[in-house]
């Protein structure tokens, strides 16, 4: 594959990781939770209800789980739906 088929590849897998995040973030809000996009759409900021540190969450493993916590939590992105119930859980605790 050249170099212009590579980046275009790339470019493609950012707009689905990017697509994800939206999702997830739209199924939060339904719940209450406040999250925002950040850094070019790469990455999810849920907040916490009460006062602390955001939950930064990110699309890996190849586009394929959400994860959080240095990547020890995650869940597949073609259930974003149960992403959101666990996401919102695990923000409230």
């Amino acid at each position: 594959m050249n170099s212009v088929m590579q980046a275009a590849m790339a470019g493609l897998g950012q707009l689905e990781e990017a697509n994800a995040l939206i999702r997830l973030r739209d199924r939060l809000a339904t719940r209450g939770v406040n999250a925002e996009l950040r850094d070019n759409n790469s990455a999810l900021m849920v907040h916490r209800p009460e006062p602390g540190l955001p939950v930064w969450v990110f699309v890996g493993y190849g586009g394929a789980y959400y994860s959080w916590q240095h990547a020890e939590r995650r869940h597949p992105v073609d259930d974003v739906e149960g992403a959101a119930d666990v996401l919102a859980a695990y923000v409230a605790k």
